[in-house]
This record gives C-alpha cells, structure tokens and sequence, in this order.
C-alpha cells in the first residue's frame, strides 16, 4: 500500500483577521475560518494519484485549534480516507518552525508516509516554510513548486518545477514531501457521498503527550521568531489647499508644502 499525508491548515477569511495585540498571535477563535485554499490543490494531487494506484490511502493532518476538524472533515468530503488534528493549547503561538517541529513528531508517530502533500503556503502567513521545514525535520527529500507529477515507480517520483523563465524536471527517492503551485489542477467540489463520509468520519486528536514532542521545541517555548508589538496605524487626512494664479506659482507652493513636511 501506498500511504500519503496530506498538510492541511485551517486559515480565517481573510477579510476577518484579527490580532491579540499582548500576545502578537493571531485570535483564530473569534473569526471565520475555512480550508487554506492553496492546500486544496494538494488534496486534490493526492486524490488523483490514488485513483492512478492500484493501492493507496490517503491521511489529513492538520494542526491547530479544535475547530480545525471541519477544514479536515472538508478534506476527507473530497476524497482523503481519514485524518488527524494535531492540537494543543501547548502548541498555540507556535512559529513556522516551531509548527513543522511539531507536525513533523506527528507524522513520526503515525508512521510510513511514502509521500507528503502540502500546499505552496498558508494565505494567514504567506511564509511558505512549513511544508520544507518539515521535510527538513523528517530527513527526506522536498520537492517545491510542483505543477506537475510526471512519474511515481519503484520508489522514485519525477515532477515538474515551477522556476523563474520557465521549468525544470527533477527526480526523487521516496519518501518525499511535494509542495505544489495552483496550476497543477483544478479542485474538485465533494459530491454527496463524500460529504455524508466527512460527516461519519471520527478524527483522532494528537495532543503533546501522543506525539511525544519536548516542551521546549514546541508552541511559544519552542519558537525563535517573536512579535515583538501589534498596532494599528493611523491614518491623517491633514492637507493644504494651494490656491495660485499660475501653474509656476502653484509648482512653487507645492514644492514648499511638501518641504515642511520632509517629502523633499
């Protein structure tokens, strides 16, 4: 059998993010939230390579608070056999690294992953470094800006990358985490039976003492990268009506004005 993780991440509407500004975390509980819409092209890889393959199953995982079963319930509606939500208030505040330290002990505990989809990035962080930190943490080759899957035999996939001025064709040896780009397909909308297995679907939750992390390489604790201060910035509308004969004296008031100001 072939058995392929997903990386999922549950990620707020993006018209409705807000910040703890004591914590300089994000409020992931007050706002709506839905699947990463990049991560839905790597279940949608990974479901079309199962159904290329005589024998494979498909896992989600995906870390985060309580609520992020339904962006892995989303997953399985699509076609993914089963998932895991790797979730702790010990985990919450984690940086990218801190994340991939924390997922990448998950995927230890879960066992003999073949290949390992994600993502390009999260919309919430636009960072782009969990899916390679992770395949850093597990010791196994990383396959970025993947737009095409030429090749998966005998233990080794070809794919096709996404490079500035064009493409390039690379192979590798399996285990392997593949982080794809939105032009490698089209996402397809679950259909009923899906949903109704989404809905009968128990997801287990890998909390800090099933995945056996050490406290200090997890959430706050565990992440080099901090924000330092959040604030909103404030907007001044304070301008200065020139009024002139000519273009020449008003180009001279202008140039004064914008002087006072350190413009110029």
């Amino acid at each position: 059998m072939t058995r392929i993780a997903v990386l999922i991440k549950q990620v707020p509407a993006s018209d409705n993010v807000k910040m703890d500004e004591k914590t300089g975390t994000m409020i992931r509980s007050a706002t709506d939230a839905e699947l990463n819409p990049l991560d839905m092209y790597a279940v949608e890889e990974a479901i079309r390579l199962k159904e290329k393959l005589e024998n494979a199953h498909i896992s989600v995982i995906s870390m985060g608070p309580p609520q992020a079963i339904e962006a892995i319930k989303e997953a399985i509606s699509m076609g993914c056999d089963d998932g895991y939500l790797v979730s702790d208030r010990k985990f919450a505040g984690a940086d990218t690294l801190s994340t991939a330290y924390t997922l990448s002990a998950a995927i230890r505990k879960l066992e003999g992953f073949d290949l390992i989809f994600c993502g390009e990035r999260a919309t919430d962080g636009e960072t782009g470094q969990v899916g390679p930190s992770v395949a850093t943490q597990l010791d196994m080759p990383v396959l970025t800006y993947v737009g095409k899957i030429d090749k998966f035999k005998n233990g080794v996939i070809r794919v096709h990358r996404s490079v500035e001025g064009g493409k390039e064709v690379v192979e590798a040896s399996i285990p392997a985490l593949i982080s794809v780009i939105k032009e490698i397909n089209e996402p397809r909308i679950p259909n009923l039976s899906g949903k109704i297995k989404s809905k009968k679907t128990l997801v287990p939750i890998l909390d800090l003492s099933k995945i056996d992390a050490p406290s200090d390489k997890i959430g706050l604790s565990g992440s080099p990268t901090r924000v330092v201060k959040i604030f909103y910035p404030k907007l001044s509308r304070t301008g200065k009506v020139i009024k002139a004969k000519n273009a020449e004296t008003a180009a001279n008031e202008l140039e004064k004005f914008m002087k006072s100001k350190g413009i110029l």
